[in-house]
């Protein structure tokens, strides 16, 4: 007797009322996406709980791709019986015996089908003493056991789980709209785009490239830190801007001081610019207020005066160690730290402004013409798709066909 099948459960996602079916669709569709190379599995969606039936698939492989799907609460490997006694008992110890390490349980069973002729009551001690009986140095615990095994008597059959594991949590990505990352190939900007995704947001990232100044390493980090984030979601598109002329004439013809403030203003009118024309309602950023000298109160507020979209900055009270903890769990860590500069940082002033102004940011750029030299770099604007698993080789060959 094996485990046939995953028990998803449902978290926040199950409080959201009449938008429930709609928010389970989206979790359906997005596990048989993930599951896609395990081509056995069939995911059942039933009244108030959904399972991954395994058809002979690998339960620890296909229970780790759902583990990266935003959505789920928790996850239980589960077998489906016939309503016997016997049945019942191998499939409690077979459930016990998942739970390694365990020394303590309790059983928990639910008579549905009130025609089964054992009731609650009695199943329990029934099932708890075979248990017992076929375990050495094993105890009951009704109150803090190690492990409950569930048992779930059903009309058409016997559900039996054991362990629960920990799902991603959040909403479905793809159930509360779009939005667009501004990625770099630092630490911070991925792991703002994988909490926007936990929040059932889908992503486009942009990023701006200056070549020279910026090597095809730097650009190879970004496709490499989207690949990983695409294990999360699904495809993400990236829009490579080429902004060498932009940055440049910034250095010639702006105040050093404010250098940084107007870059990053010229980065928010492009981003809203491409983000209107591909629909999408949001940026997001990798902010965290007070890190550096374009994260300070100051500082955003004039860099967000060039643009009315919502900006969503899920790191903004967080400090740099928790933002490396999630980092590493997530895998985009190690590809982060690759010492490849970019365009933040290689044309960062000696001096930048801390407290930099709207007044005096609109002065500057007022003596300068931007909007020629913006439609350009929209013009020249190369997108690449990339999806999860997709080889590096691949995606270098698409994104250099682009350009």
């Amino acid at each position: 007797m094996n485990f046939d099948r995953i028990l998803i459960r449902y978290g926040e996602m199950a409080l959201k009322g009449k938008k429930r079916n709609h928010f389970e669709s989206i979790l359906q569709r997005n596990l048989k996406t993930k599951l896609k190379n395990f081509p056995n599995t069939h995911i059942k969606k039933t009244r108030d709980r959904m399972y991954v039936l395994l058809n002979g698939e690998d339960p620890s492989q296909v229970m780790e791709k759902c583990r990266e799907v935003f959505g789920i609460h928790s996850m239980s490997y589960a077998i489906r019986v016939e309503k016997n006694e016997e049945e019942l008992k191998s499939a409690v110890l077979l459930a016990f015996e998942e739970a390694d390490g365990a020394r303590s349980f309790k059983i928990s069973a639910k008579r549905s089908d009130k025609n089964f002729p054992i009731n609650s009551q009695d199943l329990n001690p029934l099932l708890g003493g075979y248990v017992l009986k076929n375990t050495d140095g094993v105890t009951v615990d009704v109150h803090y056991p190690d492990v409950e095994i569930k048992v779930d008597i059903r009309t058409d059959a016997a559900y039996v789980t054991a362990q629960d594991y920990p799902g991603a949590g959040g909403l479905p990505v793809g159930t509360t709209g779009k939005s667009l990352l501004l990625l770099s190939g630092g630490i911070d900007s991925p792991v703002s785009g994988y909490l926007t995704m936990k929040r059932g947001v889908e992503i486009d990232a942009i990023h701006f490239h200056s070549p020279p100044y910026t090597s095809e390493r730097a650009k190879q980090k970004v496709i490499d830190l989207a690949g990983e984030l695409s294990k999360f979601g699904h495809k993400i598109n990236i829009h490579v801007v080429p902004f060498t002329a932009i940055q440049q004439k910034i250095q010639r013809e702006m105040p050093e001081g404010y250098s940084m403030t107007i870059m990053r203003r010229m980065m928010m009118r492009i981003s809203e610019k491409l983000a209107r024309k591909e629909g999408i309602l949001s940026l997001t950023t990798g902010e965290s207020l007070g890190q550096v000298a374009s994260q300070t109160m100051e500082s955003m507020n004039a860099i967000n005066e060039v643009t009315n979209y919502p900006i969503i900055r899920p790191l903004v009270s967080m400090d740099k160690l928790e933002i490396i903890t999630i980092a590493r769990k997530i895998g985009t860590y190690d590809i982060s730290i690759r010492p490849y500069e970019d365009c933040c940082t290689v044309f960062v002033p000696q001096a930048p402004k801390t407290k930099p102004t709207r007044e005096k940011s609109t002065y500057y750029e007022s003596n300068s013409d931007f909007t020629n030299d913006i439609q350009k770099a929209l013009d020249e604007t190369a997108v690449i798709h990339v999806k999860e698993n997709q080889s590096a080789d691949q995606i270098e060959n698409d994104f250099d066909e682009l350009l």
